[in-house]
């Protein structure tokens, strides 16, 4: 209930600061909707000369491409914003109020500035997802496949999540480690397009890397009814094993960090 307080609080002060900017939210809205027109124009060229890629359709793709949006909004809205105040805080020397705070530092590293308009996104996300299946004329998913969709779209961005943790964590040892979701920003554009049309080399870095094709595909071919049971049973063990590992691993770095002062 503590925890659930304080999330409460910081996402009244980031609706506070998205108010006190209204033109930038809807111009941040008004763009999103034109990257969005831009990717749908994109995917009709690329299917004007073929009728599938690496046996995906183009309804398969356009909810491909709506799970990733889902999976980019939480990386919008949250990571990549902490990241950036996080790297401030090392530098600057603010970070050590946080270790001060009566709440979990990992929880205030990752909440503690939210862009809010992002809920947009996830919106157009769940829209592409259904008239992606529908152009493929699949049938309704049944509710088991939905609570497992769900499932696991939350086990994906758990994995990255904590993988991201892991990441920013490494600036306890190495102080000067500004580009440190580099990598991880630069293959998120992977988990558009399922992970079969990469060559051997990329998919096995956006499959136990950097889990992207985990995060995107694997939830898509679970609406789909294309796992079996074990298969889901891994995956939703693989995100809670991430989570336990990454908070240990933070808390190691926690201990290692002696403040600005030091």
């Amino acid at each position: 209930m503590h925890i659930l307080r304080v999330l409460t609080a910081l996402f009244k002060i980031n609706i506070q600061q998205e108010l006190a900017y209204r033109v930038d939210t809807v111009v941040n809205i008004l763009t999103s909707i034109m990257w969005l027109a831009w990717e749908l124009v994109s995917l009709g060229i690329i299917f004007s000369n073929t009728n599938t890629i690496a046996g995906w359709c183009f309804g398969d793709i356009l909810a491909l491409l709506g799970v990733f949006k889902l999976i980019n909004t939480y990386m919008q809205a949250i990571v990549w914003p902490n990241t950036e105040k996080f790297n401030q805080g090392i530098r600057e020397g603010t970070l050590d109020y946080t270790f001060l705070l009566p709440v979990n530092s990992q929880f205030l590293v990752s909440f503690s500035r939210i862009v809010i308009w992002n809920a947009w996104n996830l919106f157009l996300g769940f829209a592409l997802i259904v008239i992606g299946l529908f152009a493929v004329g699949s049938e309704a998913p049944s509710w088991i496949s939905t609570i497992t969709f769900l499932l696991l779209t939350a086990s994906g961005a758990l994995i990255i999540y904590s993988l991201w943790i892991a990441l920013i964590a490494l600036t306890f040892w190495f102080t000067k480690f500004d580009n440190n979701v580099t990598l991880m920003q630069a293959l998120m554009d992977t988990g558009r397009f399922p992970s079969v049309v990469y060559p051997i080399w990329l998919r096995m870095i956006i499959t136990f890397v950097i889990p992207i094709a985990v995060a995107t595909t694997v939830p898509l071919q679970a609406l789909r009814g294309e796992l079996t049971w074990w298969e889901i049973v891994i995956a939703l063990v693989a995100g809670l094993a991430a989570a336990f590992l990454s908070a240990q691993f933070w808390q190691a770095g926690v201990r290692r960090y002696s403040g600005a002062s030091a």
